[in-house]
Formats: structure tokens, C-alpha cells, sequence
């Protein structure tokens, strides 16, 4: 019989499944974070304690993986003095007159709409160990460090 007339398994057309990618680098956390993580992996933990399908017990051991990687590399930030640009810190900048508030968190919990920016951003890469009042090369310019607080 040929080929052409064979019938392929259904499996043959599925996009292939990936591990979700592990971010390079240390993974410092805030205390928000770390609890975030643990509480993350806890609900995976626990709908695999559930009746799932075959595809859903899949993807939610995938995302176990990664969360039981992420808490068991979680480096808890040291706490901030709040002299200089530090994870765990809220900076205030200013580029071109326009002044904007971030708080530095770990890769996991950042929100950048909540204003929460991970310490792997390049801006927040180039402000690191910065004091107030001094100027930054960032991406699209240069910023000024105007005020930083302990989150």
C-alpha cells in the first residue's frame, strides 16, 4: 500500500510541548516573591491531587516543574538599606522632565503595568547600586535617580 494512503496518528500534527524556560542568573526574591512562589507551587501541588485529563495532567506537572525549580533556587534578596537602587527598593526616576515610581522585585513577580519591574530589566540593570541624584545611562537615555524607599 502506499504512502499517500497510510493514516497518520493524530499525535504527528501536535506542536511539540516545551519545559517553561528557567530565566539565566541568580534568582533573588523579595519576601513578597518568595511567598508568591511557594503559594504558586502549593495550588499545582494541589490540583494534582485532582481528577485531571491526560493533556491538563501534563501541562500542570509542566508548571509544577518550574515552580518547584524556582522555590528551590529562590535566593531571598538582603533587605535594603535604602541608600542606593537595591531589589526590594521603590525608585523614583526622571527621563526628559517625566518623573516615574518602579519597585525592583525578582524575575517572578514582576508586573510592569503594577509598576513592579524585575532586577533583570535592562533599565533597572543600569540603575542598580545608584544613589539619589545620580545620573544613569539607561536604554532611550540617560535617568536621574530622584528618591528611593525601602518597599
Amino acid at each position: 500500500m502506499s504512502v499517500a494512503f497510510r493514516r497518520e496518528s493524530d499525535e504527528e500534527h501536535l506542536e511539540p510541548k516545551f519545559e517553561l524556560p528557567i530565566p539565566p542568573g541568580p534568582n533573588l526574591v523579595t519576601a513578597r516573591g518568595l511567598e508568591l512562589i511557594e503559594a504558586q507551587g502549593a495550588a499545582l501541588e494541589a490540583r494534582l491531587s485532582e481528577p485531571l485529563s491526560d493533556e491538563e495532567r501534563k501541562k500542570v506537572l509542566r508548571d509544577a516543574r518550574y515552580w518547584r525549580s524556582r522555590a528551590a533556587t529562590a535566593q531571598l534578596a538582603p533587605v535594603p538599606s535604602g541608600d542606593e537602587v537595591a531589589v526590594g527598593t521603590r525608585v523614583t526616576y526622571a527621563r526628559d522632565g517625566v518623573e516615574k515610581t518602579v519597585e525592583i522585585v525578582g524575575h517572578d513577580e514582576s508586573e510592569p503595568a503594577a509598576g513592579r519591574v524585575g532586577f533583570t530589566a535592562p533599565l533597572v540593570r543600569a540603575m542598580l547600586g545608584a544613589e539619589v541624584g545620580e545620573e544613569v545611562e539607561g536604554p532611550g537615555g540617560m535617568v536621574e535617580i530622584v528618591a528611593i524607599e525601602v518597599a
